[in-house]
């Protein structure tokens, strides 16, 4: 006969490990989400700098 703590680790070690795979997901999808959104900014800054040559050229001031 298994004692009744032995089952209780058990149910402790799967628990835990649901929790670790359920956490690694979410931090997963927040960082891919943060990834995008800082892509973005940087996309952002290029076409404005891109807009700034290209009025620099034309008002003739480079």
């Amino acid at each position: 006969m298994i004692p009744i703590w032995v089952y209780a680790v058990v149910a402790g070690i799967i628990i835990s490990a649901v929790m670790a795979i359920k956490t690694g997901r979410e931090e997963r999808v927040f960082e891919l989400e943060n990834i995008e959104k800082e892509g973005e900014v940087y996309m952002k800054r290029l076409e404005d700098e891109k807009e700034t040559r290209e009025t620099q050229k034309v008002m003739g001031t480079e």
